[in-house]
């Protein structure tokens, strides 16, 4: 879920594109920019997939220039966007103005071909915020607002009608697919504290996967299904997801379940890594660190 940083994108924001190795702890710095960027994907051809303002760019990794996304209309994207399992479609979050809910943000789930085009819209319902495609690419999973709580919902990538997943008070975010579709991994504020969790595909035997003071949000499995990799904040901050705190990303192995931190303490949150952002052979992940004068 993207809401909380649509009014912080700083003017005088300069943005980090990171990759970290797991295996080393490598971090490479890949480009920068005095500009907000957020949430990389990374596509096999081997570039990244980025949004800012609205916009959505691609970076490749070799020559680190941004380059324009056509997606139509749809100009009020935000950070919450992902490309399918057979690498031909993007999934977006667009804020359309035009639909008819009196909610203030309007956030709808579009599809258009990876290389750019027209969107063609998914989900009726508003606020929706995409999250994973399940390994099929039959069918989306999202965080969506209806009266008032967040729950996550799928539907079908031929639109339709979404079913609930979760039935819990408070925020559930961040759903994503393992790569053998057993589990939807996703975070969860259902005990007071926002931690990490796992379920079934169908919503059924929720499995609380971390429990410590740190505020943890979007839990991303790896291509080969090994590692389970998460933003930790290093304070409580209760449901909110924002930009500018102390953060770090941590990695679990999803045999052992041992947990190890893959990168210092930085300045991050909101667009770090709010989406699938592992290199295609489970090796890396890209993400986002800012500075603000």
């Amino acid at each position: 879920m993207a809401l909380s940083v649509r009014s912080i994108a700083q003017k005088d924001t300069t943005s980090f594109v990171h990759t970290v190795d797991i295996g080393t702890g490598k971090i490479d710095t890949i480009f920068r920019i005095q500009k907000h960027l957020e949430a990389p994907n990374w596509h096999p051809d081997q570039y990244l997939i980025v949004n800012s303002k609205g916009k959505l760019f691609t970076l490749p990794l070799k020559s680190a220039t941004l380059q324009g996304l056509n997606t139509g209309f749809a100009n009020q994207c935000n950070n919450d966007h992902g490309i399918s399992p057979d690498r031909k479609w993007l999934a977006i979050s667009h804020n359309d103005k035009q639909d008819p809910s009196p909610k203030s943000y309007k956030s709808a789930i579009y599809i258009l071909p990876i290389q750019g085009g027209e969107p063609r819209k998914i989900t009726r319902e508003v606020p929706s915020f995409w999250h994973g495609w399940s390994p099929d690419g039959k069918t989306l999973v999202y965080c969506g607002e209806r009266n008032g709580n967040f729950d996550i919902y799928a539907i079908s990538t031929d639109g339709g009608l979404e079913k609930r997943l979760t039935h819990t008070e408070g925020l559930d975010d961040g759903p994503e697919y393992s790569s053998d579709g057993k589990y939807i991994y996703f975070n969860s504020y259902r005990t007071g504290h926002m931690q990490i969790w796992r379920m079934r595909p169908d919503g059924s035997n929720p499995e609380q996967l971390t429990s410590d003071p740190h505020s943890n949000w979007f839990p991303h499995p790896s291509p080969d299904n090994q590692w389970l990799v998460y933003i930790a904040y290093t304070s409580d901050e209760k449901q909110n997801h924002l930009f500018g705190k102390n953060v770090k990303l941590r990695l679990m192995n999803l045999k052992t379940k041992t947990i190890q931190d893959i990168t210092p303490v930085f300045y991050g949150g909101q667009g770090t890594i709010n989406v699938p952002s592992w290199s295609p052979d489970s090796r890396k992940i890209a993400f986002v660190s800012y500075a603000v004068k």
